[in-house]
């Protein structure tokens, strides 16, 4: 009896417990089933103060508009968007399929409820355009010699797939190409497309084609727009208006894939396109350290920034985006992601995964992890991010006291071209250490992106000033210097070999 009252009560213990469990994975179901973010602000005045590091002169830090200014502009609508092919890779009858469509508006924060459903809506973001053009007869997105003459990577089965055509209005094809995914999306020699990477689009190239159909009045507007820095002396823009429309086209036709003259940066120093794969992980944006990192918001706001509004920013009176390079343009007039979006957003980018590593951990590799250890790259490189997360100072910077105290800066720099940090928009003062976590997908490497590959960072050679560099050259340059960082320089080959083998299956 005794026995048999311990098995009912055995018995109704598992079935109590196992009920309770049922009950508990049924709540944290339904509780999924129902997530809510709590979506933060993306634009508050104080919080906009001391979002960045400031520039190298610190009297042209930019001031950014107000956050009711901001939160005038319309929030952008976000629309089906449709495959760009090549000119003869379409299907049949494609654009006039489109023209039947009728306008389908994706992104509807109200329908979103699992985390899921948040990342899936954040890769909509990421493929949505700013201010898409009407496709014509002679847009280029249907011309064979544009894509002739870029050179831009193209899919297999002859898709575009840095730019999507999208509906707002039946009857009327619109070509999106100024997206997040514009720059961060790289065609694998596979074929195929890893989303979030640095990205490998003829960007500049593509631009150039653009900018030779403007008139050289126009064209010069436009570089002043996004490259002007007109504080710095001498003014690297100086001898703009004697530069005739050819001379502007070839400064953009030079710059290769992985490489891209950003606003903010210059025709002369581009800057390296940044891999977003990882990007939780790092505390500093952009090669200069420009923007801290902190979590979503961070990255809601630099998202925000990089399409359209660091536009309206005041850099010492220089409003790149303005009436006359001055004062605010009819804010109705402009575009912004709701805060439901850019949240969305960085929810996707945190998502992103690398791809599977072909490089193995073998032998070799094993060498080269003992010659990392060795060498001390460890130090600045730390695993298992393979960055300290910390900002260099350039050559012919002095640091101020009270960075010491802000931001997590190394005592040191290792002599890496400086004008790209003293002399532009995004100019700090600083290049950040990089993370070398999947460098065996990305490239160009080095912050203006003047090497291809690993094998030519370790080549002793690019110290010299006849050397020619593997990514970017420069307008009329046949052969630069590529300075700094020496450190492996003078391992022998052997164990370059061996670092570099170790280096790509990070």
């Amino acid at each position: 009896m005794k026995n048999q009252t311990l098995k009912f009560y055995g018995l109704t213990f598992v079935l109590f417990a196992g009920f309770a469990l049922f009950a508990h994975q049924s709540s944290a179901q339904k509780a999924k089933q129902n997530w809510r973010p709590n979506i933060p602000k993306t634009w508050v005045d104080a919080e906009m103060e001391e979002l960045e590091v400031p520039l190298a002169d610190p009297i042209a830090s930019p001031k950014h508009i107000s956050a009711a200014d901001y939160y005038r502009i319309p929030e952008i609508k976000i629309y089906q968007g449709y495959p760009v092919y090549a000119p003869g890779k379409e299907p049949p009858g494609y654009l006039e399929w489109l023209k039947k469509q009728e306008p389908q508006i994706i992104f509807d924060a109200s329908k979103l409820k699992t985390v899921a459903d948040w990342i899936a809506a954040g890769e909509l973001v990421f493929h949505a355009p700013i201010g898409p053009d009407v496709v014509t007869p002679d847009h280029h997105s249907r011309n064979p010699k544009w894509y002739e003459k870029s050179g831009t990577n193209m899919l297999k089965d002859g898709r575009y797939p840095y730019a999507q055509y999208i509906v707002r209005e039946k009857g009327k094809v619109e070509y999106g190409g100024f997206s997040c995914a514009g720059c961060h999306t790289r065609v694998m020699p596979d074929g195929t497309v890893l989303k979030g990477a640095q990205g490998n689009n003829a960007d500049d190239r593509e631009w150039a084609l653009f900018l030779e159909k403007q008139g050289v009045e126009e064209a010069r507007k436009l570089e002043r727009n996004f490259y002007g820095a007109p504080w710095v002396k001498p003014d690297p823009q100086a001898n703009l208006d004697q530069q005739s429309l050819a001379e502007i086209v070839g400064r953009h036709y030079v710059i290769p894939p992985g490489v891209s003259t950003r606003q903010g940066t210059a025709t002369a120093l581009p800057a390296r396109v940044p891999d977003l794969i990882g990007i939780k992980e790092r505390k500093y944006l952009d090669s200069t350290g420009l923007q801290l990192h902190r979590g979503p918001v961070d990255l809601m706001r630099y998202a925000a920034l990089n399409q359209g509004m660091d536009a309206l920013s005041s850099y010492h009176g220089f409003m790149p985006g303005g009436k006359d390079f001055k004062t605010l343009p009819d804010l109705s007039k402009q575009e912004r992601y709701s805060d439901e979006q850019l949240y969305a957003l960085a929810m996707f980018l945190y998502s992103l995964k690398p791809p599977p590593n072909p490089n193995k951990f073998d032998a070799l590799a094993e060498r080269g992890q003992q010659v990392f250890q060795s060498e001390g790259c460890a130090s600045c490189h730390t695993p298992p991010l393979y960055t300290n997360n910390k900002l260099m100072p350039v050559d012919g910077f002095t640091v101020p006291p009270e960075h010491k105290k802000k931001y997590d800066i190394l005592p040191m720099s290792i002599g890496t071209d400086p004008r790209s940090a003293l002399t532009t928009r995004r100019g700090t003062g600083y290049y950040k250490v990089p993370s070398l976590k999947g460098v065996w997908y990305r490239g160009p490497f080095e912050h203006n992106g003047s090497v291809a590959t690993l094998e030519d960072w370790f080549d002793t050679n690019r110290l010299k000033d006849d050397y020619v560099p593997t990514g970017f050259k420069g307008y009329g340059v046949k052969t630069r210097a590529v300075k700094g960082h020496e450190f492996g320089l003078q391992l022998s080959p052997e164990d370059k070999k061996a670092l570099i083998a170790f280096l790509k299956t990070l």
